[in-house]
């Protein structure tokens, strides 16, 4: 009868367990919504600003502009951007991160470049500091679903790096959204800024939706050329001057984008995580109700043959 109290002990844990994880899968997807939503929301925002840089770019093709944000120089130290998450039960998706951003740092160092860290998440502030690693500033206790605010933040202090020259060039180590059983770690050069990366509009935007009872996304490529600005309009300001003011929304706007793609890549990696512990505990539960009614079954059994062996005794 022990044994068969441990197997009920265990049943009514994992199924307090399941409920847990469940109710995590629930949160995280709703979660998942919302930053599809925000990333919608931004989506007009982000398309007028391109109008205007690829506007003012062209109109400026043909001159000689200096501006620090688009200034490229002899590459000595690599900044290096990197984004995970606060907390764990997502899977791989902040082990994956961080052995993106080793590899990265491995990789400069071949090539003789020094690198510097500016971390974002607490789980690659804890791994990088335990190892001593080179680090310039940390961000942690963001909102799940990022805010412009936060992006501005962490804006400032890259821009600060690169204009007092502690760094040649940032790069952005982030996870790229692409379903939501599937992400990707991937570096992007946020500074210097290119001008002719302005040109093309190749982004994505994706959308959650559901069919029959399952989550599915659409992800929408954004390729539709941009009107020119008219040649006839006068501008108030000399229009380096503001394409010098544009530039930091521009790489503000790349940031918040690159935070939310993380964002959804985690909590679609904690749904995806959370389900799959689901499904775990329900098979762990059949198995052990099996193994429970199989040992319930085996002890009347064995009850019934003492009370036999005994009727006969006496007989």
């Amino acid at each position: 009868m022990a044994n068969l109290k441990f197997i009920r002990d265990r049943i009514k844990s994992v199924k307090n367990t399941k409920k847990i994880t469940e109710a995590m899968r629930l949160v995280a997807s709703a979660k998942v919504r919302r930053a599809q939503e925000q990333v919608l929301a931004t989506r007009p925002f982000a398309d007028r600003l391109a109008q205007v840089l690829y506007g003012l770019q062209a109109r400026l093709k043909s001159e000689d502009v200096d501006l620090p944000l688009l200034k490229g120089r002899d590459v000595q130290t690599v900044g290096l951007l990197v984004i995970s998450g606060d907390r764990g039960l997502c899977g791989g998706y902040n082990s994956n991160i961080i052995k993106r951003a080793e590899q990265r740092a491995r990789e400069l160092q071949a090539e003789g470049l020094n690198y510097r860290f500016v971390l974002v998440g607490r789980k690659a502030i804890q791994y990088f500091q335990r190892r001593d690693q080179p680090i310039d500033a940390t961000f942690s206790g963001l909102d799940q679903i990022p805010t412009a605010a936060e992006a501005s933040k962490i804006s400032d202090e890259i821009i600060s790096l690169f204009l007092s020259e502690s760094v040649d060039r940032v790069e952005l180590v982030y996870t790229k959204f692409v379903s939501l059983v599937s992400s990707r770690p991937v570096t992007q050069t946020l500074l210097p800024l290119d001008p002719q990366g302005l040109e093309s509009a190749d982004d994505e935007i994706f959308r959650l939706t559901s069919r029959s009872g399952a989550f599915e996304v659409e992800r929408q490529k954004i390729t539709g050329e941009r009107p020119p600005l008219p040649q006839d309009m006068i501008f108030e300001q000399d229009p380096v001057q503001i394409l010098n003011a544009l530039l930091p929304l521009y790489l503000n706007n790349q940031l918040l984008r690159a935070l939310q793609e993380s964002a959804a890549s985690e909590l679609a990696a904690r749904m995806t995580a959370m389900n799959n512990a689901s499904e775990n505990a329900s098979e762990l539960i059949k198995t052990l109700t099996l193994t429970y009614n199989k040992a319930r079954q085996s002890a009347i059994t064995q009850e019934i043959l003492e009370v036999v062996s005994g009727a006969n005794a006496l007989k």
